[in-house]
């Protein structure tokens, strides 16, 4: 189904990409533009837009005289949050899944330490209130409501620590915790050890306390590599 707003090159996007990143078109598969024009029975302007898309992700390269070149996953922006999506709707979710979690347990500790010397007044007024919102929706099988408030909470963590590098990183986390839950990749209720966790971090940043916050958070990603042994294996 195609993303809202995004038109006929919205629609070959949701289904070339993913096909690319499941392994339908092999590195090195010479897709031409024509025969993709008439497969999706689009103009070749439309195609030419969704390659062009493709090729930002560096998933594609395009030559003159050859074609559209699907290139080596070692060369993927994987970090795009599309190419995120498109790989965890895909076979190999169990080991995207487990590589940006990895991800996330080397960068949001040190994160919310920084986040403990830097945030502002503001932002521990948010942290306070995701993670309150956390525990609101965290019963009754509401998952996509606490999804709302984990990503807000992930996404301030990130961004308050002063490293601009790490605030690039929330969208990244963000489609890490969406993939979580869209997938099932979750409890049908989280866990109450990890809610209460996100609770004492948002404690800590607030009372300045660095090494306690980025301790608690080390735990908040432990437990969710835990979670993907029994879930994801």
């Amino acid at each position: 189904m195609s993303t809202p707003g995004r038109g006929l090159h919205g629609h070959v996007l949701d289904t070339l990409g993913p096909a690319i990143t499941a392994g339908e078109h092999p590195p090195g598969s010479v897709l031409r533009t024509d025969e993709l024009a008439q497969r999706f029975e689009v103009s070749r302007s439309v195609m030419r837009e969704a390659v062009r898309v493709l090729e930002s992700m560096h998933l594609v390269e395009s030559r003159r005289r050859v074609g559209v070149t699907v290139r080596a996953e070692r060369e993927w922006n994987v970090y795009d949050p599309q190419v995120i999506r498109w790989r965890l709707a895909g076979a190999d979710r169990p080991r995207q899944l487990r590589s940006l979690t990895v991800l996330r347990s080397a960068i949001e500790p040190v994160a919310a330490g920084l986040a403990a010397r830097h945030a502002t007044a503001e932002q521990c007024a948010e942290l306070t209130e995701c993670a309150l919102g956390m525990v609101a929706h965290s019963r009754g099988h509401r998952l996509q409501d606490y999804l709302v408030h984990d990503v807000a909470f992930h996404r301030v963590i990130l961004g308050a620590s002063g490293n601009e590098m790490f605030a690039r990183l929330g969208d990244v986390v963000a489609e890490v915790l969406a993939g979580r839950t869209h997938h099932e990749v979750m409890f049908e209720d989280p866990d109450p050890a990890a809610v209460t966790l996100h609770v004492q971090v948002a404690e800590a940043v607030r009372e300045g306390d660095g090494p306690r916050a980025e301790k608690l958070t080390r735990e908040i990603t432990v437990g969710a590599l835990q979670e993907l042994d029994i879930l994801a294996p």
